[in-house]
């Protein structure tokens, strides 16, 4: 169990944390493995040398629009990366949330060379948008970096981020539990634990699919949309009913996760709130 415990650390994740932006040109690249407290600091043995440009069409994006988003990964002397290493059958994973983190989304921008990637984005409503582009240049470092935008239209109103009380959720048929094997503890290591059982049985769900080349995917980010960690499990063959990964937590406070799997072909995500102490 000691190997298991620290073979899943290993292969754990990086956690991104990254100080807010504004402004829709405006890009900020995260430190991995780095705690991050608002100051500049130099990360420049942490961190990918790159950059990446930004562009959405329309430049104001509009909600119950497609808007299409370009984004170029650059050197510091502004030439394209052209090589990225392919992370969960993907070069390049998109994390698109609302600031009040009720809107989710995850997508895979393709890439047209050149550095350049390119994805369309429906925003479901007016207000100001996260998004976290994870990808790896070729032979360097893991790099996040995060974006803010403001979409035009009506807004739903920020709703606030309470913690569950119970940490059973059913979706698409499926009753999905977390747990934890210890205690919530800012910096401390800790295994989540996500049950399956199928509602009407009540019986585990054992034929969970692979999906992005693992049993899931879990991203987790603080209640303020910046500090960000993109965990994959601890073993990616098993089919269920449990999916375990490995995490820890940067700070105290309350913690927004998203799980995502596979079932019979269609993806499920599973959202959860927890309080960090």
């Amino acid at each position: 169990m000691k190997r298991q415990w620290i073979t899943g650390l290993l292969a754990f994740v990086f956690a991104v944390f990254v100080t807010g932006c504004t402004g829709m040109s405006h890009d900020q690249q995260s430190p991995s493995h780095q705690q991050h407290d608002g100051h500049e600091q130099d990360h420049t043995k942490k961190t990918a040398a790159v950059k990446t440009n930004w562009s959405f069409s329309p430049q104001q994006p509009k909600a119950g629009q497609s808007t299409s988003l370009s984004i170029q990964v650059v050197k510091p002397n502004g030439k394209p990366v052209h090589d990225f290493t392919i992370n969960h059958e993907k070069k390049m994973h998109l994390i698109v949330v609302s600031k009040d983190l009720s809107f989710f989304n995850h997508l895979h921008p393709q890439y047209k060379g050149n550095g350049s990637f390119q994805v369309n984005i429906p925003f479901p409503a007016g207000g100001e948008y996260r998004l976290f582009a994870d990808f790896q240049p070729k032979g360097d470092a893991q790099v996040t970096q995060m974006q803010t935008v403001a979409v035009s239209g009506p807004e739903l109103g920020e709703k606030p981020i309470q913690p569950d009380t119970e940490l059973t959720k059913v979706v698409d048929g499926k009753k999905v539990t977390l747990s934890f094997d210890q205690p919530l503890k800012a910096k401390k290591p800790v295994m989540l634990t996500f049950s399956f059982r199928d509602v009407q049985t009540n019986q585990p769900i054992k034929d969970l699919q692979p999906y992005l080349g693992a049993i899931g995917h879990v991203v987790i980010l603080d209640q303020n949309a910046k500090e960000y960690l993109h965990v994959h499990p601890m073993s990616e063959n098993t089919t269920g009913p449990d999916a375990q990964f490995h995490a820890e937590f940067p700070h105290s406070g309350v913690f927004k996760v998203w799980g995502e799997f596979q079932h019979r072909g269609k993806v499920l995500t599973v959202p959860f709130v927890i309080r960090v102490s």
